[in-house]
C-alpha cells in the first residue's frame, strides 16, 4: 500500500465501514470481512472493536450474528471514522512554542492548519452512502 495522509488504521476502518454500508444490514462476521477488505484478522478485530466503542458498529453473536452499521450510511460521514480512529489535529497554537507566535500562528503553520480544515470539511460532508453511489469498477473501493 502505498503512503496515503491517513493511517493504515484509518484506511482499514473506512473500508470496513464502507463494506459494511454495501452489505445493506445483513450481519458479516470478521472472517467475511476480512476476507473482502483484504484486512488481516487480527487488525481487523482491534478496529471492529474501536468502531463499535464508538457505536459506529453493532455486533451480534451467534449463528446468524456478525457486524453490521449501526449508524445509517446515509447519516455517516468518512470524518466519523477518522475522528474514531486517528484524529486529526488541528493547528491551534504555534508547534515550536514560540512566543513571537503566541497569539497568531506564523505563514506556514496556518496554512498547515487551512489545509486540514479543507480536508475536514471535505470528508465531513461526504457521506458513506455517496462512495457507494460513485460510478467506479463496482466496487466501493479498491480491490
Amino acid at each position: 500500500m502505498g503512503e496515503t495522509v491517513f493511517s493504515q488504521t484509518v484506511e482499514y476502518a473506512l473500508r470496513t465501514i464502507v463494506w459494511l454500508a454495501a452489505q445493506e444490514g445483513a450481519p458479516r462476521t470478521t472472517r467475511q470481512i476480512a476476507e473482502a477488505t483484504k484486512i488481516p484478522p487480527g487488525y481487523l478485530a482491534k478496529i471492529l472493536q474501536s468502531l463499535g466503542r464508538a457505536r459506529l458498529v453493532n455486533s451480534q453473536r451467534g449463528i446468524n450474528g456478525g457486524f453490521t452499521l449501526a449508524v445509517p450510511a446515509e447519516k455517516l460521514s468518512p470524518w466519523d471514522v477518522i475522528e474514531v480512529i486517528d484524529p486529526i489535529k488541528r493547528i491551534k497554537k504555534c508547534p515550536l512554542g514560540l512566543k513571537t507566535h503566541a497569539k497568531e500562528l506564523c505563514p506556514l503553520h496556518h496554512r498547515l492548519d487551512d489545509a486540514i480544515a479543507l480536508i475536514e470539511k471535505r470528508l465531513s460532508e461526504t457521506r458513506i452512502s455517496d462512495l457507494l453511489k460513485t460510478p467506479s469498477t463496482g466496487k466501493p473501493f479498491c480491490g
